[in-house]
């Protein structure tokens, strides 16, 4: 029986290429984004280059009914869900008191909010069907608070706990659930944050396609936890041997 991955923030950048890895794998696609002709572009797209089924769901996922209007979708296809790939996400950066308070709450309300209303709405059938596997699209930043960019750190902190308390919950389920952990990326995120320009975003920046296949080898291998790149990794640890103080001054310096 063909499997079916759901996966939000799919017409660019890591969900994008996600898209492409589950594809490649004869697995079945709900396609989750705001965009509907970006949406039904990407679904010919895949439908005609992997010969698999592909649906979509136009939303707002900012929105407080956003996992209401997925789920009524998802049960009027009944379409059982697989595998639930949280990846949609955006960012606001700058001085605290000078950001847009919308923005942040609208991250709040996608990042926290609305991962986990979606997962437990589809990890009741995943537990029924003893089979399920959860990807969530955290950030290095889950490990380190960044001054400028204070919110969007906190709710991949958020995102990243979820997940290893989630993952301690599940054993032996069936279902498991892993978080991945991937540094500056070559997509259209730094840019819509206006942080392209920045030191973040011009050394050591992985290729999205990398990015979705060590996600995608994670996920099947039932990983909990993966930082991406090796470098990545470097700078985690050294967050947590170095001065507090030091690794502020340095963070806010990347993304200036």
């Amino acid at each position: 029986m063909t499997e079916t991955a759901l996966i939000t923030g799919t017409t660019s950048g890591i969900g994008y290429e996600l898209c492409h890895q589950f594809a490649s794998n004869k697995t079945n696609l709900v396609l989750v984004s705001r965009s509907e002709a970006k949406l039904l572009k990407q679904k010919q797209d895949l439908e005609k280059l992997y010969g698999i089924q592909v649906e979509i769901i136009s939303y707002d996922l900012t929105k407080s009914d956003a996992v209401e209007s997925i789920i009524r979708q998802l049960n009027e296809k009944k379409f059982p869900i697989d595998y639930l790939v949280n990846n949609a996400g955006f960012n606001e950066v700058g001085n605290f008191l000078h950001t847009e308070l919308d923005n942040e709450l609208d991250m709040i309300q996608l990042h926290v909010t609305f991962i986990t209303k979606l997962t437990k709405y589809l990890l009741h059938g995943m537990i029924e069907r003893n089979y399920g596997r959860i990807l969530n699209i955290a950030s290095t930043g889950s490990y380190i608070p960044c001054p400028h960019n204070i919110v969007y750190t906190a709710t991949k902190a958020y995102l990243l706990s979820f997940t290893k308390g989630l993952a301690a919950e599940l054993e032996n389920t069936g279902v498991t659930i892993t978080a991945v952990c991937p540094g500056a990326t070559k997509t259209n995120f730094p840019k819509r944050a206006g942080i392209d320009q920045t030191l973040l975003f011009n050394y050591f920046v992985m290729h999205p396609k990398l990015v979705a296949a060590k996600s995608y080898q994670a996920l099947m291998g039932g990983k909990k936890v993966k930082i991406i790149g090796l470098y990545n990794k470097l700078l985690v640890f050294s967050a947590w041997i170095l001065p507090k103080q030091l690794i502020n001054q340095l963070s806010l310096k990347m993304i200036e």
